[in-house]
C-alpha cells in the first residue's frame, strides 16, 4: 500500500496557487576547497546518497474523484540531473547577485509531476565560494526536517565519505484503480472518519486537546484566535508572483548574552529584535506608530517528539504573537514578547492557529482542499507575517569538501502576506533570510540593515 499524505501535509498542497508556491528553501554559501569546485563529483555525491531518502525518489499521485489524500509513489522516470541544476554569476559574483537569483529561482512552482525538490549549485562568487540554492515543497517537510534535508549533501568532514552505492529500483506505479479499492478499503475499515483525518490531524488534534485539559478548552482557544482581528499593517498586501529575498546575521553568543541579561529565551530574543526592526521600518515609511501599535506573527514551532525525528509528515504548532513594535525601550520589548509567548503557550491559543491549516482534514478530501484554501484566504484577518526559528547545527559542516559559510532560510508567502522571515542558527552565527513580494517591499534592504540596528540597540543594554 503506498504511503498516504497526511491531513496537514496535503493541505501544503491544496494551498499552493500560482503567486503562492508553498516550497521552502535555503541560500547555502560555501568556501570551495583549494583543490577546486567540482560540479560533476558533487552530482555523483548527491546521486550515492539519494537513496537514504526514500521521498526524494517519489512524486505525489492523486486518488481518483479524490475519495481519500493523495500518495506518494515512486517516479519511474527519476533523473538526478532534472533535480540537481548547474548555474553561475559573472565573476567576482557579489552576494546582491547571488540573493537576486535566489528571489527568481524561488518565484517558481515545483513541478507537480515529478518529486517536488530542487537545487541549483550557483558558481562564480567572489572569494573562490559557491552557493546552493534549495527548493523542497512544504509537504515533504516541516521546520525542523527542512534542516535535516542538508544530510543529503552535508558531512561534519571535509573529507568526503561516499557511502555505499545504494542500487534503487522504482516500485511500478499503482494503477487508478488500485488506489480507488485502497481507498474504499480504509473507509470500510473506519466508516466513521476520514482516512486522511485519521492519519494526520486527528492524532494531533487528540494530543493538542490533552494538554489542554479536555476537547471545550480546544474550540474556545480557536475561537478567541479567529475573533482576533490583525492590526491593519502594509505587511499585508496582494502578493504577485515575483519576490526579493534579503538577508541579516549575527553572532549566537550576543543573543545569547541578551537573553542572560534579561531573561526569556533565544526565540524571544529573536522575535523582539524583529519586533524592533519592524518598528523603525514602519516609521521609514511614515506610518503612524504608538505605544499601542502591534504586529501580529505566526511563529509555528515544531512538536514532533525528541525521540521520534524518523517519523513521516509535518509536526508543526504554531503561535500567534503580537509583537509590540510600538514600545519605544528594547528591553520592555523583549519582556513583553516573552510574556506573549509564555501566555498563548499557557492558554492552548496554537490550536487555533492550527486549525487554519489542519481543519479540511475533517472534511471530505473534495472539501479538503477548498477548506485549505480558505484558511489562506482567512490569513490576512489574523495575522501579519510569518517568523520562523529553526536551530541547526553548531559545528562546521562540508559538502564534496567545501566548508559550509552561511545558512539562509526561505520561508513561502501566504496569499495576503507580503513578508516572511526565517531565522536559521548554525556554527555560532544566526542567519535571517527575508522573503517578499517584489512590489510590496521594494525597500527589504532597509529591514535588513534595521534588523542589524535592532539587535546591536538591544545588545547595548546587556552590558
Amino acid at each position: 500500500m503506498a504511503d498516504r499524505l497526511s491531513s496537514l501535509d496535503v493541505s501544503f498542497l491544496y494551498m499552493e496557487e500560482a503567486n503562492t508556491p508553498m516550497h521552502v528553501g535555503g541560500v547555502a554559501i560555501f568556501q570551495a576547497p583549494e583543490s577546486g569546485f567540482d560540479f560533476e563529483a558533487m552530482v555523483d555525491l548527491i546521486q550515492a546518497r539519494i537513496g537514504l531518502v526514500p521521498r526524494y525518489h517519489q512524486r505525489v499521485k492523486g486518488v481518483p474523484a479524490h475519495l481519500a489524500a493523495p500518495v506518494w509513489v515512486d517516479d519511474e522516470n527519476f533523473d538526478i540531473t532534472y533535480h540537481v541544476r548547474r548555474s553561475a554569476l559573472p565573476r567576482p559574483g557579489r552576494d546582491e547577485q547571488l540573493f537576486e537569483l535566489a528571489a527568481r529561482v524561488g518565484s517558481r512552482p515545483l513541478d507537480i509531476e515529478r518529486p517536488l525538490w530542487e537545487l541549483y549549485v550557483v558558481e562564480g562568487l567572489s572569494g573562490g565560494r559557491f552557493a546552493v540554492i534549495s527548493k523542497t515543497h512544504h509537504a515533504m517537510v516541516d521546520g525542523i526536517a527542512a534542516v535535516d534535508i542538508g544530510q543529503v549533501l552535508l558531512e561534519t568532514t571535509p573529507e568526503p565519505q561516499v557511502p555505499e552505492v545504494v542500487e534503487w529500483h522504482p516500485r511500478r506505479e499503482p494503477s487508478s484503480v488500485a488506489l480507488l479499492v485502497d481507498a474504499v478499503g480504509e473507509l470500510a475499515l473506519r466508516p466513521g472518519a476520514l482516512v486522511d483525518a485519521v492519519r494526520g490531524g486527528l492524532s494531533d488534534v487528540r494530543q493538542t486537546v490533552g494538554r489542554l485539559g479536555g476537547a471545550a478548552g480546544g474550540v474556545l482557544a480557536m475561537a478567541r484566535t479567529v475573533a482576533r482581528t490583525a492590526p491593519t499593517s502594509p505587511l499585508n498586501s496582494g502578493v504577485g508572483s515575483a519576490r526579493r529575498f534579503g538577508t541579516a546575521r549575527a553572532d549566537l553568543d550576543d543573543l545569547k548574552r541578551i537573553r542572560k541579561a534579561h531573561g526569556g529565551t533565544v526565540n524571544d530574543v529573536v522575535l523582539a529584535v524583529v519586533s524592533g526592526a519592524l518598528r523603525s521600518w514602519l516609521m521609514t515609511r511614515g506610518e503612524a506608530v504608538t505605544g499601542r501599535t502591534n504586529v501580529r506573527a505566526l511563529v509555528p514551532v515544531s512538536v514532533r517528539p525528541d525521540d521520534d525525528h524518523d517519523l513521516p509528515g509535518n509536526y508543526v504548532s504554531a503561535y500567534l504573537v503580537d509583537l509590540p513594535v510600538g514600545e519605544p525601550s528594547p528591553v520592555m520589548r523583549l519582556h513583553q514578547v516573552s510574556y506573549g509567548m509564555k501566555a498563548v503557550k499557557d492558554t492552548g491559543q496554537a490550536v487555533g492557529a492550527d486549525a487554519l491549516l489542519g481543519i479540511a482534514g475533517f472534511a471530505p478530501p473534495t472539501l479538503h482542499a477548498l477548506g485549505a484554501r480558505a484558511a489562506s484566504g482567512w490569513s490576512r484577518r489574523l495575522f501579519n507575517l510569518v517568523v520562523t526559528n529553526v536551530p541547526g547545527p553548531q559545528v562546521p559542516l562540508y559538502a564534496g569538501g567545501a566548508r559550509m559559510l552561511a545558512a539562509y532560510p526561505i520561508v513561502p508567502l501566504a496569499r495576503g502576506q507580503a513578508l516572511s522571515i526565517g531565522v536559521t542558527s548554525y556554527d555560532g552565527e544566526v542567519f535571517f533570510g527575508l522573503n517578499a513580494d517584489r512590489d510590496a517591499m521594494p525597500d527589504l534592504d532597509v529591514l535588513g540593515q534595521l534588523i542589524h540596528d535592532a539587535l546591536v540597540e538591544l545588545l547595548d543594554t546587556a552590558g
